[in-house]
C-alpha cells in the first residue's frame, strides 16, 4: 500500500507571530486530511506544535540559526523527497530555494508572504530593502508559487518587486476554529464584562508602532466625551506605558486597561460590544477575522492590506482612513448605536475557517483535499 504524500514546511518564528498562529491551524489540519507532515525546525524559533493533535512530524534541523541550517534542509530533501515544501519568510524562503537547487529533487516549492511589502519595507534599512526587494522580485520566479494572505498583498508584491502577478496567489488563511461560529464563550473574568457596565471596545495586538493603538486611544477619548464607554487593549509591547501615559493625558485613563497578552482572547471578543482595528498596514490581520466570527461588531482602518477584503469594501463594518481619529470616533459610535447583525457579521468570517482554508492550501500545493 502506498504512503500518502509527504508535506515539508520550513519555518523558523518568533513564536507568538502570525505565522506560528497559522502553523498551529494549518499543520495539523493537514495531518488531519491524511497527509504526512513535516516541520523542520530551527532550535529556539518557533512554531511550537508539539502539543497540538493531531501534531506533525517534528524534524530537528540540529542548528539553532536559521542560515546554518541549509545543510540539513539539503539533506532532508534528499532522503524524504516530499512532494511540497511550503516556507514562509523572506530569509526563509530565500534559503529553501537555495536547498531545493542544491538537492536537486523534484519537490514543489511554495513560498509564502504575510505582509503588504511595500509597506512594510518602507521602514528599514536601504540595505535591507534592497536585499528583500529584489530577492522577491528575481529568486521567487524561482518557486513553483507564491502565496500571500489578500490580494492587495497580491497586487502590491507584483507592483514593488517586479515579480510576475500570475506567479503571486492570494489564498484566505486558516484563522478561524469551527467551533467559534456557534460555541457559547464563557464571561471573562474582567470586572468591565460585568452586567451593567458600560459598552466595551475591544482591540487585540502587539502594543508597536504598526497597529497605531496612539489613533484608537484618541479617537476613543473623543467618543468617551460624548458617552459612557471603556477601551481594553489585550497585547504586549515596547510601547506599553507610552499608552498608558496617552490615555491619562487624554483623561481617560481610567477608561482604558491593557491586560496585556492572552493567548486566545475569544471570549474577550464575543463579550465586547464593539471591535476596533487600528493598524497602518497589515497582509491580512486575523483578529477582525475572529471578532467576526463570534458575531461581534467590527470597525477597521482601511490599512493595506486584507480590512477591505475581509469587511467587503464595507459591508461587514465601517472602513476608516488610516490615522483618522474623528473618523474612526464616528465610525464607533455609530457601530455601538447600531451593529450588525450577528449572523451577517459571522457570514463575512466563514471562507477562514480552518478547514475551509486548509481546502484552499491543499488546491495552491496541487494536491487533493483529502491524502
Amino acid at each position: 500500500m502506498s504512503q500518502p504524500p509527504r508535506i515539508a514546511c520550513f519555518l523558523s518564528t518568533s513564536g507568538h507571530s502570525g505565522v506560528d498562529r497559522l502553523a498551529r491551524h494549518l499543520l495539523p489540519a493537514l495531518v488531519g486530511r491524511g497527509y504526512r507532515v513535516d516541520l523542520l525546525k530551527v532550535r529556539a524559533h518557533g512554531p511550537y506544535l508539539e502539543r497540538c493533535d493531531p501534531a506533525p512530524c517534528i524534524v530537528d534541523l540540529g542548528t539553532a540559526h536559521t542560515l546554518l541550517a541549509l545543510p540539513a534542509v539539503v539533506r532532508y530533501l534528499r532522503r524524504e523527497r516530499p512532494v511540497v515544501m511550503l516556507s514562509d519568510k523572506d530569509r526563509v524562503n530565500r534559503l529553501a530555494l537555495a536547498a531545493r537547487a542544491l538537492a536537486g529533487t523534484p519537490t514543489r516549492l511554495i513560498l509564502r508572504s504575510g505582509i503588504t511589502i511595500s509597506v512594510d519595507l518602507a521602514s528599514r534599512g536601504g540595505l535591507d530593502r534592497w536585499v528583500q526587494r529584489r530577492s522577491m522580485g528575481w529568486l521567487y520566479r524561482f518557486a513553483d508559487r507564491v502565496l500571500v494572505p489578500s490580494l492587495g498583498a497580491a497586487d502590491d508584491m507584483a507592483a514593488y518587486t517586479g515579480l510576475e502577478r500570475a506567479r503571486i496567489q492570494a489564498v484566505p488563511s486558516p484563522v478561524v476554529p469551527a467551533r467559534l461560529f456557534d460555541e457559547p464563550l464563557p464571561v471573562p473574568d474582567h470586572p468591565w464584562f460585568a452586567p451593567g457596565q458600560p459598552p466595551l471596545i475591544l482591540s487585540v495586538g502587539e502594543l508597536c508602532g504598526r497597529k497605531d493603538f496612539a489613533t484608537l486611544i484618541r479617537a476613543f477619548a473623543r467618543l468617551r466625551a460624548r458617552r459612557p464607554a471603556r477601551l481594553m487593549i489585550l497585547g504586549e509591547g515596547r510601547h506599553r506605558e507610552r499608552l498608558l501615559a496617552l490615555a491619562a493625558s487624554l483623561g481617560v485613563g481610567e477608561d482604558v486597561a491593557l491586560p496585556g497578552f492572552v493567548p486566545q482572547p475569544y471570549a474577550y471578543m464575543a463579550h465586547a460590544a464593539l471591535f476596533t482595528f487600528s493598524s497602518r498596514w497589515e497582509g491580512l490581520p486575523f483578529v477582525p477575522v475572529e471578532a467576526l466570527a463570534v458575531g461581534t461588531p467590527v470597525v477597521s482602518t482601511d490599512c493595506p492590506s486584507g480590512p477591505r477584503e475581509i469587511l467587503d469594501d464595507g459591508r461587514y463594518g465601517p472602513l476608516v482612513p488610516v490615522g483618522d481619529e474623528a473618523a474612526l470616533a464616528v465610525a464607533m459610535s455609530a457601530t455601538l448605536d447600531d451593529p450588525l447583525p450577528r449572523a451577517l457579521l459571522q457570514q463575512a468570517a466563514r471562507r477562514f475557517e480552518i478547514e475551509a482554508a486548509t481546502s484552499a492550501y491543499l488546491d495552491a500545493m496541487g494536491l487533493p483535499a483529502w491524502a
